[in-house]
């Protein structure tokens, strides 16, 4: 592909969502906020330099963010030094009709461990401090606030929306 071929790639969807209906703000994040609590896994991107590393991670929703609980791994590695990251969550696809996802960017930070936005979010998951506490280790937890959200819904065609939103933060 040329770099004018590659460009007009990219620019795709912000060129379509400039002519799409857009849903209301208010109602467009009652809808974000419903599916990100319907749901609990993600797959996670991180990056550093040249290096790339995309995790399925489960997590929770609540207080505006992301809270992934996890005992290590390489995404550590990039997230020392690129806080930007990435995280993809869908539901099963089963054709055109049925498309219904969101691509959020965010920032990640670490919360330290047994502070008190750690026991809330140890709690808000169910984890038994005294579990977390037992282990070897402590459980590390990372807080993802999104940036910006690109929400996929085939649903909303039906309402004469478009189905691909986009949110800010």
């Amino acid at each position: 592909m040329t770099h004018e071929e590659f460009q007009s790639a990219a620019e795709h969807w912000s060129k379509k969502d400039a002519l799409g209906v857009k849903m209301e703000a208010d109602a467009l994040k009652a809808a974000v906020e419903a599916f990100f609590a319907d749901n609990n896994t993600c797959a996670l991107a991180t990056a550093c330099g040249d290096f790339v590393r995309c995790t399925p991670i489960e997590y929770t929703w609540h207080d505006g963010a992301f809270w992934m609980f996890s005992e290590g791994g390489l995404k550590f590695f990039a997230l020392e030094h690129n806080q930007n990251v990435c995280l993809a969550i869908y539901d099963r696809y089963d054709g055109f009709g049925s498309l219904h996802s969101a691509q959020v960017t965010g920032r990640a930070e670490m919360v330290e461990p047994f502070s008190a936005e750690y026991v809330r979010a140890a709690e808000f998951r169910k984890i038994p401090l005294a579990a977390l506490k037992a282990l070897p280790s402590p459980m590390h937890l990372i807080k993802i606030t999104p940036i910006h959200i690109d929400y996929l819904c085939s649903a909303l065609k039906e309402q004469g929306l478009n189905v691909r939103q986009t949110l800010d933060c």
